[in-house]
């Protein structure tokens, strides 16, 4: 077990599994059966913003537990990826084999107290174990809200198919619009689609819950990654259903506006993003080149998309007298929007990381990314580090009403985990 969670870096509201849940879903309480990330990425979210989260792990535990190098303390055996702790923290850890029937009762026990039971078992799996949500769930527990993600949903002509973030992807589309000429179609670097589904699932959960308290009755959220991939797809997608022309691959400039994009100057890159006139006439005021808004080949946004491959090199030739940090302030100083592209070590060690509280540690070897949203009555916090395996299994079936014989017992059988299966 670990110890007592201290902050070390920028303090949030409170510091530790003593803090008590005050985040605006206090007293929600939220049954989650996903793996991996953009269900645990949902649930964390929900967590950290005062949510009760029991996350339900099955005998071989969430399968990122093993996702590294890096581990907690460098140990591999550890259960600890880095992977794992960046969205299980606010939560607490039951192992439980669903496949039992006693391990079927034991979840349903705990759904008798709950809110929300989300899970991202391939289509199908949860009726074959006898909880379906029309066959069971919804008419044992009507107010339950159950959230379903999976890769395709579970009909047409991809249905029941598995889903990973990066074959989604390339499958949507959004692959064949990133990278680069010379590149081709690329995954994008971090998750997208996954933890755009575990955020689009959580506002989906916020909506049923809000819509409950109108009705009294829970419903069904059917969420998949190909769905939240295709909403993704703006404003390539939209400009396709428009002029019926493939998007092509403009590395990191956009599709629509220009100068959007980046440029080298005298030591790094920079980007800038230019959206209207007034803010193209503020740069170059700024760099002294006053004469390209007059050129009638920039004067206007379309102009300058048009004709990105000649603005690019004359406003380059004028970046190449500055370094580029003395320059994003004095474009961000004039209202032009532009910044350094840093690395994530740079961006990790910046002073407004840690000024918005988006760095967190417990001095223990936790280290991680704050809370997004900043609530100003009900902020939430961080009060769980990321659990070990199993390690609130007794305290959870307790809360249920099950004494320490009949939680004996279930640990005898198998049912209940408190170490992972190898």
């Amino acid at each position: 077990m670990r110890k007592p969670f201290v902050m070390s870096f920028a303090s949030l509201n409170f510091d530790g599994p003593s803090a008590p849940a005050t985040g605006a879903l206090k007293g929600l309480k939220v049954i989650d059966l996903t793996r991996v990330l953009g269900g645990p990425y949902c649930t964390m979210v929900l967590g950290d913003h005062g949510a009760d989260v029991i996350k339900i792990e099955p005998p071989m535990g969430d399968e990122t537990r093993d996702w590294g190098p890096p581990f907690l303390n460098d140990d591999p055996q550890g259960d600890m990826a880095a992977y794992f702790m960046g969205v299980n923290r606010n939560k607490r850890s039951l192992g439980l084999d669903l496949s039992k029937p006693d391990g079927k009762e034991v979840l349903l026990k705990l759904l008798e107290t709950a809110d929300v039971v989300i899970e991202n078992f391939k289509p199908g799996q949860m009726e074959k174990w006898g909880l379906g949500y029309e066959e069971v769930l919804c008419k044992r527990f009507p107010r339950l809200i159950h959230c379903r993600i999976s890769g395709y949903g579970a009909t047409g002509p991809m249905g029941g198919d598995p889903g990973y973030d990066a074959v989604v992807q390339a499958v949507s589309g959004m692959s064949s619009v990133n990278g680069t000429p010379t590149s081709g179609p690329t995954r994008v670097g971090t998750p997208m689609v996954d933890m755009g589904t575990g955020l689009n699932s959580a506002i989906a959960i916020l909506m049923a819950l809000y819509e409950r308290n109108n009705s009294g009755r829970g419903q069904y959220l059917d969420m998949t990654l190909y769905d939240c991939a295709v909403a993704l797809l703006h404003p390539q997608a939209n400009n396709f259903m428009m002029n019926g022309k493939a998007p092509s691959i403009t590395g990191n400039a956009h599709p629509n506006i220009y100068p959007y994009d980046t440029f080298a100057t005298s030591d790094k890159d920079i980007f800038l993003a230019v959206g209207n006139n007034a803010q193209f006439g503020r740069l170059c005021e700024v760099i002294g080149e006053q004469e390209l808004t007059e050129d009638p080949r920039f004067s206007r946004a379309p102009d300058r998309s048009v004709n990105r491959a000649e603005l690019k090199p004359a406003l380059e030739a004028a970046f190449a007298e500055w370094k580029c940090d003395e320059l994003a302030r004095a474009l961000l100083n004039a209202g032009v929007p532009a910044g350094p592209v840093n690395d994530v070590p740079t961006a990790m060690a910046s002073e407004h990381t840690l000024h918005r509280k988006m760095r967190i540690s417990d001095g223990e070897g936790y280290n991680a990314l704050g809370i997004q949203a900043k609530l100003g009555r009900t902020p939430g916090n961080v009060r769980l580090a990321p659990p070990s395996y199993g390690e609130h299994g007794r305290a959870v079936l307790m809360e249920a009403g099950l004494s320490e014989a009949e939680i004996g017992k279930l640990i005898e059988a198998g049912v209940v985990l408190e170490k992972r299966r190898r």
